[in-house]
This record gives structure tokens, sequence and C-alpha cells, in this order.
């Protein structure tokens, strides 16, 4: 027989009840109440502590303390319970109020565990915080077709959270693709041949105009340079689609047209073309300069299209470390967009890309950010609005909720939210979850690593949920800085142990 904790008091409603207990419960710990024939599931969202003697209308320590000393700890301890349904009526909301004086029990560990266990197609994220013997699963459909956020501060473990949640993924043949803007997954374990890590090379012959005109940084209001580059970019397209022996070098094809043009208008008996002009074709050459030297490095006209390098079954990883938040917003709004159209072309001709795939961007605030315009703002804007209908799901990763999108956030359908202390954030993330209430906002602060609330439709209702320890290596967390001074204090020693050696056997004094 289950535990009471205490029973109903004061007006009830259909979403709440106060309660009055003896024992201390758990904030997050699930409950039962029994009335007018229903079993009624409920969850413990807040709890004060009080005593009928000592109160604040008591302004003398010594007082307090002689009262302590007669009372001893016979305090009490006030609740609210939020009403999450009927058990035995598929968590339907009850039409009626609990009666006060209701009791309040500690809800089955058995019931529980129905409730979250998944029938088909689950992933275990973790166990509950409050009753570790349940296991805690979300529906995989749910969470990729309705798109996830995962939010935390620095440290609380996002990176081990995205590792369970690909590694359960992969575990029935699901295709990733992660934005690994820092480098952290590159050599994450997730099983042999499960990996498939890619360079951020793009062939520039499937890059719009757009994009690699972003690329150049031509100013948008530089008419004649773009008038110049669009040309050149134009005719340089047509010598490669005629099979024009020009080497690898799209950027350095373009200049030599553009070089071309340049010097007819020095040549005296050439059609004269005006000094800005000629100064506009000037610069449009320096700033392809500076292109290939910043650049140069992720345009490839022996790149395959990304969409042909994506593995079914795998976790793709696209290694964003080596460059930087210019060009990869380049290089992810330009996936984004073909992902997007590959799928859509997929299932209306059965040419394109094949498998449903979920997109995991991290440093989604950084590529999406709040109050500055990006392209792939733009691309992941777009996925979050129509991605369901194409099985093409999304995964925003930040430690900066309030700099992310208001938009995007708020597509996320479900939620996984770690530690978070920073009350801008905890407003920005309320104010896009419409299931996030007060008193859940008031846990996120005192979160341990690792734990998380968890609420959406990929979960039947919320909870409080200690996330599993995932089994690979994982490069995200934090070094050893002591270690990492002592490694290099000795390698110096050895330096100059090596170099007075060596001066040594010259016959020097060290």
């Amino acid at each position: 027989m289950n535990e009471v904790i205490g029973r109903c008091i004061g007006e009830t409603s259909l979403v709440d009840v106060s309660f009055i207990s003896k024992e201390m419960p758990r904030v997050g710990e699930y409950v039962s109440l029994k009335y007018d024939g229903k079993n009624v599931l409920g969850m413990i969202e807040s709890l004060v502590r009080g005593s009928v003697s000592i109160n604040d209308q008591i302004y003398d320590p010594l007082t307090i303390e002689k009262i302590k000393a007669i009372e001893g700890d016979d305090h009490y301890v006030k609740g609210i319970v939020k009403i999450l349904g009927d058990i035995d009526d598929d968590l339907r909301i009850p039409r009626t109020p609990a009666p006060p004086g209701t009791e309040i029990k500690v809800a089955d560990s058995d019931v529980l565990k129905r409730i979250f266990k998944v029938d088909k197609y689950g992933l275990k994220l973790g166990n509950l915080i409050t009753q570790e013997e349940v296991s805690i699963e979300v529906d995989i459909n749910k969470m990729v077709s309705r798109h996830l956020a995962v939010l935390a501060m620095t440290g609380a473990g996002k990176s081990n959270t995205i590792s369970v949640i690909v590694d359960g993924l992969l575990n029935v043949n699901g295709s990733v693709l992660i934005f690994d803007m820092h480098s952290e997954y590159v050599n994450t374990d997730f099983g042999k041949d499960k990996v498939n890590v890619m360079r951020p090379q793009i062939n520039p012959l499937y890059l719009s105009f757009g994009e690699i005109k972003k690329l150049s940084n031509i100013p948008p209001n530089a008419y004649v340079q773009e008038r110049y580059f669009l040309k050149a970019y134009k005719s340089a397209r047509k010598s490669l689609m005629q099979g024009s022996p020009t080497g690898k070098d799209f950027i350095g094809l373009i200049q030599s047209k553009l070089e071309g043009w340049l010097a007819e208008s020095e040549d005296p008996d050439a059609k004269s073309t005006n000094s800005a002009d000629k100064k506009s074709i000037a610069d449009v050459l320096n700033k392809l300069d500076h292109m290939r030297d910043k650049y140069g490095n992720i345009l490839s006209l022996e790149a395959k299209d990304t969409i042909d390098s994506l593995k079914v079954g795998k976790a793709n990883i696209l290694d964003l470390g080596s460059v930087d938040e210019f060009a990869s917003d380049v290089v992810v709004s330009h996936i984004l967009r073909n992902v997007l159209s590959s799928r859509k072309e997929f299932l209306r001709t059965g040419d394109g890309l094949e498998f449903p795939i979920f997109l995991i961007m991290e440093e989604a605030h950084i590529l999406a950010p709040q109050n500055r315009k990006t392209e792939s703002k733009l691309w992941i804007s777009r996925i979050a609005r129509e991605g369901r209908k194409f099985s093409v799901g999304l995964c925003l990763v930040s430690q900066s909720p309030k700099s992310l999108d208001s938009d995007a956030l708020s597509q996320a359908n479900n939620m996984i939210i770690l530690r978070l202390v920073e009350p801008t954030d905890q407003s920005h993330v309320q104010r896009a979850s419409e299931s996030l209430s007060d008193d859940l906002i008031a846990q996120l602060p005192s979160l341990n690593i690792g734990e998380a609330i968890v609420l959406g439709l990929m979960t039947r209702i919320p909870t409080l949920v200690k996330i599993d320890e995932f089994k690979g290596k994982v490069s995200g967390g934090d070094l050893n800085i002591v270690d990492e001074w002592s490694k290099s204090h000795k390698n110096q020693e050895k330096i100059l142990e090596e170099e007075k050696r060596e001066y040594e056997d010259l016959g020097g004094d060290y």
C-alpha cells in the first residue's frame, strides 16, 4: 500500500490542488488522488515548510529559540499538486475537482512504468529523479517530427544528452546530421561504422550566386561590383559546364575573367571603360583574393553534393570546428536548403534524399540569433515550420536560450531543459513553451548536472529525469586545467634539460 503523504486543503480546481503534510515529499514527485471513482495522477510542483507557532509576526530571536525548544521540529509542509490526468482514462483531465481532505499518496511505481513506457519506437533517456526504478522513454516519431530543443547552461550535460539521443536513434537505424560547431562529436564513439565525419566543403557549382556573393563580402549596395562579379561568375560556370580545362580553382577562373576585362579596359585601342568601373573590377579582385585566403579550403570542384555524402543509419557529423561563424553560416544554410528541397523532391518524384533525417544544430543561438539576420536562421525557421511534412526533424541545442531566435524555438514542440540559472534565459524559454509552468521554471537552477525537465509531445506528461550517462567517449566536457598546466610545465622542463645537455656536450658552461 502506498504511503499517504498529505491531504487536500482549501479550494481545489481542475488543474491543481493545495495540500498539507507532516512529511517532506520532493518537488517533481508523482502522487495519486482517488475521488469520484477516479484514480488521478498529479505532480508536486512546489513546497514550503512552516510552523504555526514561529511566524513572521515574531521579531525576537530569543522568543523563537524558546518556542523551538518546546515545539522541536513539529513543522508542517504545504505544497501544490498539478493535476496530470485520470490514470484509468488515458490521462484525461477529470471534469470535477478533488474534495478537500482527499488523501494524497505516492504514485505507484508500476503505474509510472506503464505511463513512461512507449509501446513502439521508444528511446530511453534516463530514469525518474524521484523514483529511480522508473525508466523514462520518449516517442522517437514525435521527437523527430515535432522538433526538439535541448537547452542548458555550460557544463550542465548537453553533450551527454545529445549523445544519448543520437545513440538511441542509431539503435533504430536512424539518420542524424550533426552540425558540429566545435568538433565535439568528431571522436565520439557511437559504435563501429556508425559515424560518418564530413568536411565542410562545398562544390561552388552547387552554390547559388547569393551564397558565393556573401562569401566574397561584396556589400549589398555595391551594385557595380555585384554586376561585374555576377557576369564573371556566370562566365566561369559556363566554362566549367562546357568542360573547360580549368583545374580545381573556381575562384581563380572568376578572377581570370575579371583580370581579362581589366586588361581590356586599360588597352588604349579598346573601347573605353570609365574609371569607376575599373575601380569596381579591382575591388572585386581584391575581395576574391581575400575570399581565397579565408575560404578557399571550403570551396572545391571535387567536393560531392552534401546530400550524396549523407549515410542512412549513421551519425553524419559535419565538422565545422575549422571555419569561422561567417563561413559556417554559408555552409549550414546551403546544406539546410538542399536537405529540405531534396526531401521534397524525393516525396514528389522519387529522386532525392530517400530517407528521413534529424538535424542537430549545435550552438543554435549562433546560427539562428534572436536579434540578427543570418542565412541559416531563415532555413532553420523554414524547416521548423515545414520539416514535419517532409520527415526532416530539427534539434536546437543552445547554452544561451535568450540569444536564440524565439520564432524557431517556439516551433520546437519538445524540450529537454537542463540547469538554467540566468532569469532572462528562463523567461525566454517559458515564453516559447506553453507547458512550462512557473513552478517548473523555479526548479531549473536547482537541477544537478545531467538532470533535466522533459516535456512536450514526445512524453505523455512533464517529468524530471536523470539523463543516462553515455558510455562512449564524448569530448564536450571541461578540460582538467591543472593537469594541462602540469603537462606543459613538464614538457618545458624536458626541453630545457635537453638544451642544457646539448650545450654542455659542445663544451659550453650552461
